[in-house]
């Protein structure tokens, strides 16, 4: 009786300790944890990873196996170069023009005298054919003056 409650005294805190394991696993089954040498082995049954773990007290700690570190840190390496060169060329390309895609003042001013013209010319087809039809009407212009007169009603001052 006494050796049963001594095995049940092992045996509850070693279960209790495997609970946190199987917490812990993203996939069921997916790990597959085994004893060695050195501590725990885990082996991931989907990529075939292996980790060495170790146990310190209630916790168990995995690091990444030699052959995984390597490859890790050979990737590790190749970023920092892929880095180093982006940074290299970025400091020997020549810097960008702050308004690159913006019209310079020259361009402005020529885009603003072609609006110009265009509303003095759209204007000037407006009051001819006010000027029209207001003649054809009556024979009198808008101001009600006779056409000819030199007085015109609506037009718009020259502002250049």
């Amino acid at each position: 009786m006494t050796q049963m409650i001594r095995g049940l005294a092992v045996m509850v805190p070693a279960l209790l300790m495997a609970l946190p394991l199987q917490a812990e696993e993203p996939a069921a089954g997916r790990y597959r944890m085994e004893r060695g040498e050195r501590g725990l082995i885990r082996l991931d049954t989907a990529t075939g990873e292996v980790s060495l773990c170790r146990e310190n007290g209630e916790t168990v700690t995995c690091r990444m196996a030699a052959d995984e570190r390597a490859a890790f840190e050979r990737e590790l390496d190749d970023l920092t170069r892929r880095v180093e060169a982006l940074e290299k060329a970025e400091r020997q390309a020549p810097p960008p023009r702050p308004s690159a895609n913006l019209p310079t003042d020259a361009e402005i001013d020529r885009s603003i005298g072609i609006m110009e013209r265009w509303m003095r010319s759209f204007f000037d087809m407006v009051q001819s054919f006010e000027n029209r039809s207001g003649e054809n009407r009556s024979g009198e212009n808008r101001s009600g003056a006779p056409s000819g007169s030199g007085e015109e009603s609506g037009s718009l001052p020259d502002k250049t």
